[in-house]
């Protein structure tokens, strides 16, 4: 964090940090990541914004086409169903030191992100709700969660074979935004956490099949580190 200039990075527990929930209260932010600047705010990690709120020039280089995005994500979904299914039943439960959710529960998160963005073009709204959801009962090990990956992906390339599929802009819980940006903002959302399924799978000493690269991934406007 950079509190002594004014500014806070939510990647944290905030009800072990409560002085910082305090801070997205006041503001009415609905949750984190969140930088925060004065009176000043950008929700999630959004290089353009923050690069804004601070003053500097941001320069995205060349940006991927929405089918591009579609196809990134659509092999970030597929990655993520191959890493659930080398996870031992043992280690389901393991956590981040720092954080409070499974690694069974961030490899269907991963899903359920790619599933938002379909799901708000066809709604009109993209809650934060849809973000707290857990995997079912009857997801009770990594390869029932794969499965589920299976309808997430079938979702995403049905919805981006429609003509005009990411035009317009679409409502969410942060604000209006280009459907580009959010089918961006998708995609960089769940090679993210695709990096911290990753960690976890280092940490129990099993090896990825097929892991994603940073090539693969390059492009997206990730952070540099995987837990941030």
């Amino acid at each position: 964090m950079l509190s002594s200039w004014g500014v806070t990075f939510e990647g944290v527990d905030l009800e072990k940090d409560p002085d910082r929930w305090a801070d997205l209260k006041r503001l009415n932010i609905p949750s984190y990541p969140a930088t925060i600047l004065g009176d000043r705010v950008v929700h999630g990690w959004n290089p353009k914004a923050l690069a804004a709120l601070v003053g500097v020039d941001y320069d995205p280089g060349k940006r991927f086409t929405p089918e591009e995005l579609a196809a990134k994500l659509d092999t970030i979904l597929a990655a993520d169903q191959r890493a659930l299914r080398q996870i031992p039943r043992e280690h389901l439960g393991m956590k981040h030191p720092e954080r409070d959710r499974t690694v069974r529960e961030l490899g269907f998160h991963i899903f359920r992100v790619g599933l938002s963005f379909p799901e708000a073009r066809a709604t009109g709204y993209f809650p934060e709700t849809w973000l707290r959801e857990n995997p079912s009962a009857d997801m009770a090990d990594g390869h029932a969660v794969a499965r589920y990956g299976d309808m997430v992906r079938e979702r995403v390339r049905a919805w981006a074979t429609q003509p005009g599929w990411c035009d317009g802009s679409v409502e969410t819980y942060y604000g209006a935004i280009p459907a580009w940006d959010f089918m961006e903002r998708t995609t960089w959302h769940a090679a993210q956490h695709l990096r911290q399924v990753y960690w976890f799978l280092e940490r129990m000493g099993v090896t990825p099949e097929a892991r994603l690269t940073d090539d693969d991934l390059k492009g997206l406007p990730l952070p540099r580190e995987v837990w941030s």
